[in-house]
């Protein structure tokens, strides 16, 4: 499951499933927590399982879930039937968190959201544990503010200090579990010039996807995680070097020492191209 672009959509909103289905997104989110209200959660259940029971699933389907110790979890699960491809886990507070999630839901992979809660940070290096029950990590910049009392986690540059470190900390905290690190949201739908250089710093920096909130952000994602001809082309080359001189530890290519961690940077890259 290739999980470049994750695209949320309202769990009270059927209106918009199908829509969101033909965006060209590889994943849908269907959401039950934040963006439903309290009144609409049981009409959005009932939607989302309806939608998931459809035949001919046409893209893996994620459903976020409320956080543990609510009570709407316990009615969120009923969703386990329809057999969703995983759930987000918000408000995740580590390995714990998810592998009791993961017993209640049958085994389905968890996406937890790790980075909400002042807890949370602080449980980040536990993700390592669960890595068999998760489907990739992810981090968010907007409940914990709110928690803490800032006023702000970005401003006209981007990520505030506090919230940079949070972004690291989830990346490094997927890559030690072996699995997909998902970058947060860029949550200004008109801003195409920032999201595109927000998607790209988080290819460069290690992640692998994004989540997104609207079908228009889509493309751009697609286009900073999906690699150029020209960065296949040089994968290639170091591929092709390296097989050229099996017992070489360091070579020169094109004017430029390169060694293992470079050919390692080049298989993964090709992989990429590969699946998308």
């Amino acid at each position: 499951m290739r999980l470049r672009s994750l695209l949320f959509v309202p769990g009270d909103r059927a209106d918009r499933f199908d829509k969101a289905a033909r965006s060209g997104a590889d994943a849908l989110i269907l959401d039950l927590e934040d963006s439903v209200s309290p009144e609409r959660k049981a009409e959005a259940r009932g939607a989302v399982a309806a939608f998931l029971s459809r035949p001919g699933r046409p893209l893996p389907l994620f459903v976020r879930v409320n956080p543990l110790g609510t009570e709407a979890l316990a009615e969120d699960l009923a969703i386990a039937a329809a057999r969703p491809d995983g759930l987000v886990l918000p408000k995740a507070e580590g390995a714990a968190d998810v592998a009791a999630l993961a017993e209640r839901a049958g085994g389905l992979p968890i996406l937890p959201i790790a980075t909400e809660t002042p807890r949370a940070v602080f449980a980040l290096g536990s993700y390592a544990e669960a890595a068999p029950h998760l489907a990739g990590l992810t981090w968010g910049a907007e409940d914990l503010p709110a928690a803490i009392g800032a006023t702000a986690s970005r401003d006209e540059a981007g990520f505030l200090p506090p919230y940079q470190m949070l972004r690291a900390l989830t990346l490094f905290a997927a890559h030690a579990a072996g699995v997909p690190a998902i970058e947060t949201v860029h949550p200004d739908i008109a801003d195409e010039g920032g999201l595109a250089r927000v998607a790209a710093a988080a290819r460069r920096d290690g992640f692998t996807g994004m989540m997104a909130i609207h079908p228009a952000q889509i493309a751009a994602i697609h286009a900073a995680f999906t690699p150029g001809e020209a960065e296949v082309a040089a994968a290639r080359e170091i591929v092709a070097a390296f097989a050229a001189a099996p017992g070489a530890g360091a070579l020169r290519l094109g004017g430029k020492m390169i060694d293992r961690p470079h050919l390692t940077a080049a298989r993964r890259l090709l992989e990429a191209a590969e699946s998308g």
